[in-house]
């Protein structure tokens, strides 16, 4: 499992890609698929009137769009400075070795073994350049090594695959973990009301300008899914497979392969919690 899987359920409030950060521009890659929404959004991100930039998520291994990622900083006048993975996925990291090639920069992560020099990537570090602040978030969940990053300049918070600008994400089972995803959904939450971000730059989909929003309806939505699956578990549905054949009878039927890795995660959650 390498996608973010975008299961139905639409948060409110998306807006253009853009449209509430003077700071971060996003070269889409040309992946779209049932997994990615329409590709993966490999985030630019600057200070104004700075001379470097960083590059969140390179995205896949495909040259043209590795190329117009470096083509777009430097029209804009500007370097890579530095290359950051929300996490290990291919549709995001799979190009950044390549990228750093052409761009000459590091590749930072919280993986060691997706860096490129010496620096790697920590929930609570806070990431600088050339007048640039971006402070990394612990999102594990989705995956162990999901990274967001804070850009309290403006009030805006990069998510990687942790929420998506359409539909909801996977927790990829064994990796991913609901509890944890849980909690960083939470966490991502007390920035919406402890520091104010109010808008998502999310890793595919549209920018969502109601981040508080977003972050109720992924919990809103969890909450239902988990009782769900509780109540699936109490009628004798018991493998992950007949799980997601009755709870996601309405659900596209491609889908369905990553619904049962959400599914597995929800069971191995409700066991921890004494419920077989």
């Amino acid at each position: 499992m390498t996608d973010a899987a975008a299961l139905p359920g639409q948060p409110r409030g998306a807006a253009p890609s853009g449209a509430c950060t003077a700071r971060a521009f996003c070269v889409l890659a040309p992946n779209p698929s049932p997994m990615t929404l329409d590709g993966t959004n490999t985030w630019i991100v600057a200070e104004p009137d700075a001379a470097e930039a960083v590059v969140i998520d390179p995205g896949p291994l495909d040259e043209d769009h590795l190329r117009a990622v470096a083509r777009s900083v430097e029209e804009s006048g500007r370097r890579v400075g530095a290359t950051l993975l929300t996490h290990g996925h291919a549709d995001h990291a799979e190009g950044a070795v390549r990228f750093a090639e052409l761009t000459r920069s590091s590749i930072r992560a919280l993986d060691p073994a997706l860096r490129l020099g010496d620096e790697g990537l920590a929930a609570g570090d806070v990431v600088t350049l050339d007048g640039l602040e971006l402070r990394v978030v612990g999102t594990p969940g989705h995956t162990s090594d999901s990274l967001s990053f804070h850009l309290p300049a403006d009030r805006a918070v990069l998510t990687g695959d942790t929420v998506l600008g359409s539909g909801t994400t996977v927790v990829a089972h064994p990796d991913g973990t609901l509890g944890a995803y849980l909690d960083s959904l939470r966490a991502l939450r007390s920035l919406t009301v402890d520091d104010g971000v109010h808008c998502v730059l999310p890793g595919h989909g549209p920018v969502l300008d109601d981040a508080l929003g977003a972050l109720d309806h992924y919990l809103a939505h969890r909450a239902r899914r988990l009782a769900q699956v509780e109540a699936a578990v109490e009628q004798g549905y018991r493998t992950a497979r007949e799980v997601v054949a009755h709870v996601y009878a309405d659900v596209d039927r491609t889908l369905w392969p990553a619904a049962e890795l959400s599914v597995r995660a929800q069971l191995e959650y409700l066991r921890e919690r004494g419920v077989e």
